[in-house]
């Protein structure tokens, strides 16, 4: 089946190639925007995001706007076949708003309202804040939607934080209302009887603070969630009007990487296209092969958002950044590596933050394609170009996206759930941590991959793999016992089927609704400190063969209708289950009882490799820190080989016939790639 998206743009259909553009920090200096513009065309940037962070030079009064610079700025890209992606300026607000109207600044978890500054220092359920938004992004739709050069909106600038002002904590209770009808059902919910802390009215409710009340786990989830609900809701405000001017303009906002603060599957249902801000830190470590690693993941869960639809690379430094702990030089190649890296995973931009660097204030020395020498004779220049450069070959892969056998759950509400639960290891409990490595397994071999949440569609893949799903939301242990009857194969692991969706425990035994797929019982869990190791030894009846190192937390399992694979190797649990299998229906259900390393990981999946014939982007052993990423559009298949090593390494590929996009020739069966380099192959 031929499946191919459209263009983020009907206006635009080659790969988007461009970055943040400020030019109301040059308005005193008009000859900048002429010799931007002939970088740009140099560069072959196509699009400029333009209006981010200019509310003040727009606005610079209360009442009296100011928009004949961004006339000619707009006008003049276009005249130059460079489009715009038009932002709302919300993410800051002028100094004349914050002190004529100091309701709009934010109120921290001290309860203390902040002075002016920052960026979304301000509060999204604020009238004021609300009204004032309206207004300017009405008049920017009124004059720019139906622009030739306007190709879609860009709302705001990287959402986040919190507000515990008087008037989000009353919509907190409003949506609490709106949630649970009754007091008595917030109660039951939340578990209140513990330490006496039952609420007999709405008003006792607040936001959990550090010097209030922070022991109730379910109001700690549902302010979280409400967090996410109130941002969204923002967000939808300020979008109406630009709607309104124009339904066909798409709209998106810039997520930032797997950030903890709002839940990303409820904010990517509200945008035409997922963007998203990479800024990784390449060459801090010994090799950067698992930093690669977990920047795939990244980009696979901003695809996996929309359901496998291309996204939006908004930001990434074509150079330094200036705010990371060391802000290192990315070497040669790899930039266009780790620009080609998000198109193989399913980006249709890349794009930059930013395009010239500004004079002064905390980004001056961030990276920019245009440095303070303002000339194209710079390093970092050069490698835009080729990035550039190499975007215009692609036009064939544009809209085409990835079809995987495995999905990963990555869910942030059990995320949340999980850091507060307060056990078994408050040291380091690693959610997280603990999805990147299995995903890691599967990137080395260059197994393509979607990263899902709970409540996904699981029928469509061959394997699913649920590492610590403490919180299991009503209907989800029913659909992966329909998964795995049907024929699928689950993975999960310890510290599964715990709580609900309000993170009260499961009573009956966990894994709770996993309990029944899984077969197995989990009677308790051990946490083991850093410098203690358990073992992990297969029975040797199968495929599954050696002894493991087990870490950090061991779950003491009972077998019900699970067969065990391997056992543990010491401690007074020491012959009990450790790994298990249940024939369930016409499909398997797999437990891992225990954390383990690497070599665990890259065995066990090997073997469910081997077992399930999943599809690869390419038949062939993989070198260390090589990887292959593929985009198909159901009749063609592009791959990606991508070396991130510092070293030049060769590939013996597969029998198969490949021709490279870039040179235009046909492959031979060895293909060598320089350090840090890539190739784009046809099949």
């Amino acid at each position: 089946m031929i499946n191919k998206y459209k263009p983020i743009s009907s206006k635009l259909p080659h790969f988007i190639h461009g970055g943040d553009y400020n030019p109301d920090q040059w308005l005193d200096h008009p000859e900048i925007l002429e010799e931007d513009i002939r970088l740009m065309k140099l560069s072959k940037c196509n699009v400029m995001t333009v209006g981010i962070f200019s509310w003040v030079s727009l606005e610079p009064e209360e009442g009296k706007f100011n928009f004949e610079w961004l006339d000619g700025v707009i006008n003049k890209l276009y005249e130059n076949d460079i489009h715009v992606l038009l932002a709302t300026p919300t993410g800051a607000r002028p100094a004349w708003m914050s002190f004529k109207y100091p309701e709009v600044l934010r109120v921290s978890s001290n309860r203390m309202r902040n002075s002016h500054g920052g960026r979304h220092n301000h509060c999204y359920t604020s009238p004021i804040y609300r009204e004032k938004t309206r207004i300017i992004n009405t008049k920017l739709a009124e004059r720019y939607s139906n622009h030739p050069g306007v190709i879609g909106w860009h709302i705001s600038n990287e959402y986040g934080g919190d507000c515990h002002c008087p008037l989000c904590e009353e919509a907190f209770r409003n949506w609490l209302k709106e949630k649970y009808k009754t007091l008595d059902n917030l109660n039951k919910a939340w578990w209140t009887t513990f330490w006496s802390h039952t609420y007999t009215d709405w008003s006792q409710i607040e936001s959990p603070v550090p010097y209030g009340e922070e022991g109730v786990h379910g109001l700690n989830l549902d302010w979280k969630r409400f967090v996410t609900h109130q941002t969204i809701d923002f967000y939808k405000w300020e979008i109406e009007p630009l709607r309104k001017a124009n339904a066909d303009l798409p709209i998106t906002t810039n997520f930032m990487e797997m950030f903890y603060g709002l839940d990303y599957w409820k904010f990517a249902k509200e945008v035409d296209v997922v963007s998203w801000d990479n800024y990784p830190t390449w060459h801090n470590e010994a090799d950067d092969v698992t930093l690669a690693s977990r920047m795939s993941m990244v980009h696979d869960v901003m695809r996996s958002l929309k359901g496998g639809k291309p996204f939006m690379l908004m930001e990434s430094t074509p150079g330094a950044t200036n705010w990371q702990a060391t802000s290192k030089l990315k070497k040669p190649g790899m930039h266009l590596l780790s620009s080609m890296q998000a198109v193989a995973h399913g980006s249709d931009t890349v794009q930059y933050f930013q395009w010239r660097k500004s004079r002064g204030s905390s980004e001056k020395f961030h990276g920019a394609v245009v440095d303070h020498c303002g000339h194209e004779n710079t390093r970092v220049f050069r490698d835009v170009t080729d990035v550039g450069t190499t975007l215009t070959k692609l036009d064939e892969i544009l809209g085409t996206s990835v079809n995987p056998d495995v999905a990963i759950i990555f869910d942030w509400e059990n995320w949340w759930a999980i850091d507060d639960a307060q056990g078994p290891r408050n040291c380091g409990i690693k959610y997280k941590e603990t999805i990147e490595q299995h995903y890691k397994a599967f990137w080395k071999k260059g197994i393509p991959v979607d990263v899902i949440n709970m409540d996904c569609d699981f029928s469509k893949y061959k394997l699913v793999v649920a590492p610590m799903l403490y919180m299991v939301r009503p209907g989800v242990g029913e659909r992966l016992e329909n998964f795995v009857k049907n024929g699928g194969t689950l993975v999960s692991t310890y510290w599964s089927g715990i709580a609900d969706e309000t993170d009260l425990c499961f009573l009956g035994g966990f894994p709770g609704p996993l309990r029944k797929v899984l077969g197995i019982w989990s009677e308790e869990i051990d946490s083991l400190t850093d410098d203690q190791r358990n073992t992990i030894n297969f029975n040797n009846s199968n495929e599954l063969k050696g002894e493991f190192e087990a870490i950090e937390l061991c779950d003491l399992i009972h077998t019900e209708t699970a067969e065990s694979l391997a056992v543990y190797g010491d401690d007074f649990y020491k012959g009990r289950p450790a790994v298990t299998v249940n024939n369930f229906g016409s499909g398997k259900a797999y437990y891992i009882a225990a954390r383990t390393k690497e070599d665990f990981n890259d065995t066990f999946y090997t073997y469910l490799n081997n077992t399930l014939s999943l599809k690869h982007a390419i038949t062939t052993e993989l070198p260390y820190g090589v990887t292959a990423q593929l985009r198909t559009n159901g009749e063609n298949d592009y791959i990606f080989l991508m070396n991130f090593n510092n070293a030049t390494t060769k590939i013996e590929l597969d029998d198969c016939s490949y021709y490279d996009i870039l040179s235009k020739e046909k492959v031979d069966k060895t293909i060598t790639l320089a350090p840090y380099g890539l190739a784009i192959l046809k099949k």
